[in-house]
């Protein structure tokens, strides 16, 4: 089973407060881009990549993987879903089929481990829908009201947080984030336009290390998770 992949890149990160897009900060002498993207480009089963991209993006050039053929930059869009629309798109072109698999990764979430990747594939390839990565909740939730107050609390056992890659058939997902965005449906990730289709994704858990890196925080964590290696959990 082969794969194709996007890796949705036109945000510039606001809640980083730094003075370029969150995915161009270095970690261990690479943008996080990079590393992100260093998982897939191994795997024997990769296509190609589409890598969407802000209009006025200057930082993909300056990196070692800008020469990279296997890695196809595109015109993104104004928000996620329209730039993993604008990747499927272009998939067909370089010889996708619409049952094809696509996965979805996000720009700033480089520590995804090869036995996770590998995990999904294994898990959906013969699934009639798809589905992503996740980890089941570990902490006490709640449910705020519009004081921020606690209003109730959450089974967490029923609680998962989404992460990526995400992973539905071309046709599929295309058209449920094109019906999606038409009828102006809030879509957060790949698997809630799936869901708002009237499908039900399938959750394969992964490690809770997958982080996305968001605010400046994060930073020192990403860094020493990857200082440690693979085996640091």
């Amino acid at each position: 089973m082969k794969f194709w992949l996007i890796v949705p890149a036109a945000g510039i990160g606001a809640r980083m407060q730094a003075t370029r897009p969150k995915q161009y900060l270095q970690v261990a002498g690479k943008s996080i881009l990079e590393h992100t993207l260093a998982v897939f480009l191994d795997h024997p089963q990769l296509q190609r990549i589409v890598l969407p991209l802000a209009a006025d993006d200057n930082g993909w050039p300056q990196t070692a993987l800008a020469q990279d053929a296997r890695i196809l930059p595109v015109a993104g869009g104004a928000e996620r879903a329209d730039s993993v629309l604008a990747g499927l798109r272009a998939l067909p072109s370089l010889g996708a089929a619409a049952d094809d698999w696509v996965l979805v990764h996000d720009a700033a979430r480089p520590l995804l481990r090869q036995d996770d990747l590998q995990l999904l594939l294994d898990s959906l390839q013969d699934d009639p829908v798809g589905g992503l990565l996740a980890c089941p909740a570990r902490d006490t939730l709640k449910l705020a009201d519009g004081q921020g107050r606690s209003q109730s609390t959450l089974p967490r056992e029923q609680i998962w947080h989404a992460l990526t890659p995400q992973m539905f058939r071309l046709h599929a997902l295309q058209t449920a984030l094109q019906a999606a965005l038409q009828q102006g449906v809030a879509v957060t990730d790949e698997a809630s336009a799936m869901e708002w289709a009237g499908h039900a994704p399938r959750l394969i858990e992964g490690r809770s290390d997958n982080i996305k890196v968001t605010r400046p925080e994060d930073l020192p964590l990403l860094d020493a998770l990857h200082s440690a290696g693979p085996s640091h959990v």
